[in-house]
């Protein structure tokens, strides 16, 4: 055997765990084989009626060969005439069991069709029929020999019983310390297994990404999320997004017709079958979570698997049953855009499977941001921890100031003209992109104190969505005036982790 020289396994051999030798413990093959006779020899103790009358035989060999010298047929010669597989066999069977047909009239049978050939013959008319338990090939295999191998009536005694039982009793015994031992050795690999890849990850440098720094149960618990059908509910009822994707699609069947088409993280697949329903040729539905089987069926019933097919797993482990792919939808967006996104897996998938000519969709992607101004909501949220019962809590304002809220605004709050601070373009974008500083300006429109800033996400097939930032103060704000900032947004997706997203440098032109 070649050496291995890989350095990351050197002194793999030292860190090997001890596992158990069970090589004497094994059943030796003379040991095995008398079991196996043993066995044969029980299943054969219990009786078998003859398939033309009522009478019960010892064993299935005893029942062929009482049926040739009884009743003048020869069932192994019939399997072999007709040439019957395993089905065909169990149907011959069942067949002559449930009509009790004469003995004479198989022997005159034409080649095809079998009067035993409808699938109802499938289901056994005796319960535990020792007859259906048996291999017809093996019956032709030994041919004739079969009918001269009955055992003897005689009984056993009651010592050669209770010697069996024993013997049995203890080779469980020791098949049962073998499987502990196994699982034992199974254990120890898998921890040596999860140690060397580990290590091995260590070594490696460069930046991979964010989808190469997400721990397992990270990405493992924002998958689960998606399992909840509560979630995919409030999504599909989210009618300016649903319906935005659906009109999109609907709009531009040019752009879908006879396009393979691929849905990262479909849910439901309500995005594939919008795709389906706009000309595709063929749409490849792709998601982690257990939702996938509820989609399948959801295709199902509307007719639509003949056009979309269904993969589950992630878009990072899974190989799709085509090369390259014209189109990528997904509905990848989160609040503020980028917070618990699927942009990463998309920028994946784009890389490895879009074609030259194709397009990701919703292409291009902005986020902007106006100043808001509601001192009822700042003294609700934020002021409120000046004076708690009577106890000072403004210590808390460092953990609540730094979490967006994300809720519904009233259009008279918002105090400055919006501007875009980001714009994504899905085609061209890369991950270290997402991670980025932007200054910015707002021009305000009213003479009020700053108490927020609201964020838009917006595309170009996809409306707005808003999220609201606090500030820490008050910050008072006049008509005409320029506020100037900076901001910073990291992308995060595992355990749902918010986007930093920090102000500097206030100031008022």
């Amino acid at each position: 055997m070649a050496e291995n020289t890989d350095p990351r396994f050197d002194g793999a051999a030292e860190e090997m765990p001890e596992l158990s030798d069970g090589d004497d413990e094994d059943i030796d093959d003379d040991e095995e084989e008398q079991w196996m006779e043993e066995e044969e020899e029980e299943e054969g103790s219990q009786p078998v009626t003859c398939l033309f009358c009522d009478r019960l035989l010892s064993s299935v060999p005893a029942t062929l060969q009482h049926c040739t010298a009884e009743h003048q047929v020869d069932l192994v010669e019939v399997i072999r005439r007709h040439s019957l597989d395993d089905y065909g066999y169990i149907k011959m069977i069942n067949f002559i069991r449930s009509t009790k047909c004469d003995a004479s009239s198989l022997t005159g049978l034409p080649d095809a069709p079998l009067p035993w050939e409808s699938e109802d013959f499938l289901r056994p008319v005796l319960q535990d029929d020792l007859l259906l338990q048996t291999d017809p090939e093996e019956l032709c295999s030994v041919g004739g020999s079969v009918l001269s191998t009955c055992p003897s009536s005689g009984g056993e005694s009651h010592n050669a019983v209770l010697q069996r039982a024993q013997a049995a009793e203890e080779r469980a015994r020791r098949s049962e310390e073998a499987l502990a031992r196994a699982m034992d050795d199974l254990h120890k690999l898998k921890l040596l297994a999860q140690g060397l890849v580990l290590n091995a990850g260590t070594g490696k440098s460069g930046n991979l990404g964010t989808v190469a720094e997400l721990r397992e149960d990270e990405d493992e618990a924002y998958f689960s999320s998606y399992g909840h059908y509560s979630i995919h509910e409030e999504m599909l009822k989210d009618k300016v997004r649903t319906e935005s994707y659906r009109d999109f699609m609907y709009r531009n069947p040019e752009v879908f017709k006879d396009k393979v088409v691929l849905d990262v993280g479909c849910g439901t697949c309500i995005l594939s079958m919008f795709a389906a329903k706009s000309g595709a040729k063929k749409v490849i539905a792709v998601d982690q979570s257990e939702i996938i089987y509820q989609a399948m069926d959801i295709v199902r019933s509307n007719k639509l698997e003949d056009k979309i097919t269904l993969i589950k797993g992630r878009i990072e482990d899974i190989n799709l049953p085509v090369e390259k792919v014209d189109i990528i939808i997904s509905e990848w967006m989160g609040y503020f855009l980028l917070f618990e996104s699927m942009l990463d897996s998309v920028l994946y998938a784009r890389d490895l499977y879009l074609a030259d000519t194709g397009s990701v969709y919703p292409d291009l992607c902005n986020i902007s941001l106006a100043a808001v101004g509601d001192t009822e909501k700042h003294r609700g949220r934020i002021a409120f921890w000046d004076d708690v019962y009577g106890f000072n809590m403004s210590c808390m304002k460092k953990a609540v100031v730094p979490e967006a809220v994300v809720e519904v605004l009233k259009a008279d709050t918002l105090i400055s003209e919006p501007t875009v601070i980001q714009t994504i373009d899905c085609n061209k974008v890369c991950l270290s992109e997402l991670e980025f500083t932007s200054d910015f300006c707002l021009k305000i429109t009213n003479t009020t104190d700053c108490t927020g800033r609201s964020f838009e996400e917006r595309s170009q097939c996809v409306k707005t969505r808003r999220t609201l930032a606090p500030c820490w103060s008050l910050l008072t704000s006049e008509t005409g005036s320029r506020l100037t900032a900076c901001s910073n947004t990291n992308l995060h997706r595992g355990q749902h982790q918010a986007n930093k997203v920090c102000f500097l440098m206030y100031s008022q032109q």
